[in-house]
């Protein structure tokens, strides 16, 4: 069985935010943007490197975050431009994919509207993944299931397939036995924000 190691974080966070009116990776939530979350919890955790994949307002969403990105860049960050980012969140999964090339044995996906998503959760997975010989790993909340998302290299010529904003959910339902699911008391995994109500909730 080919290794699962290393693991890429590709964060998908080229939407745009139909539902919430202004770009919402950059609505701030606790003195910080939104994606600087979810960038920040993927850099603290054990994944070997992290795509932002970046799409509608880019240069907008690139500007506001100059001043704190120097804190980000490192040999295990890099942006991805994503310009098919209208065609869905499929489009971002491809470009995240592509730009990791076959250097990984898997990769995570995480949302960038998932702002409570820390690195205990991201490190459980990745740990869990490894000791088992699943090749799909998500989490569950109280029976649901949530994001991240990981996929071993035995998907990888799959998710390049998907159209649509399929984040590759078909995949998942079609390769039941090859699923390892993590139970989790954190809500985390389960709740983004997609719209205003969404926020004042968090």
């Amino acid at each position: 069985m080919p290794s699962k190691k290393p693991t890429a974080g590709i964060i998908l966070a080229a939407g745009m935010s139909k539902r919430f009116g202004t770009p919402k990776q950059l609505v701030k939530i606790k003195g910080s943007y939104m994606i600087e979350h979810v960038i920040r919890a993927s850099l603290d955790s054990n994944l070997h490197r992290v795509f932002v994949v970046l799409g509608h307002r880019q240069d907008k969403i690139y500007q506001a975050m100059a001043k704190n990105i120097k804190r980000f860049q490192n040999s295990r960050y890099e942006i991805v431009s994503n310009r098919h980012y209208r065609q869905g969140m499929s489009s971002s999964v491809h470009a995240g994919l592509c730009s990791a090339g076959n250097a990984f044995g898997s990769v995570m996906f995480l949302l960038g509207d998932q702002p409570l998503v820390d690195s205990r959760l991201i490190n459980l997975m990745l740990n869990r993944f490894y000791q088992s010989d699943k090749n799909i790993c998500a989490p569950l909340y109280k029976g649901k299931r949530g994001n991240p998302t990981i996929f071993s290299s035995k998907f990888f010529n799959l998710l390049l397939r998907i159209e649509g904003d399929s984040g590759g959910r078909e995949i998942i339902t079609a390769h039941p036995d090859d699923m390892l699911s993590i139970d989790t008391d954190s809500p985390a995994c389960v709740y983004d924000i997609d719209t205003p109500d969404d926020l004042m909730a968090s």
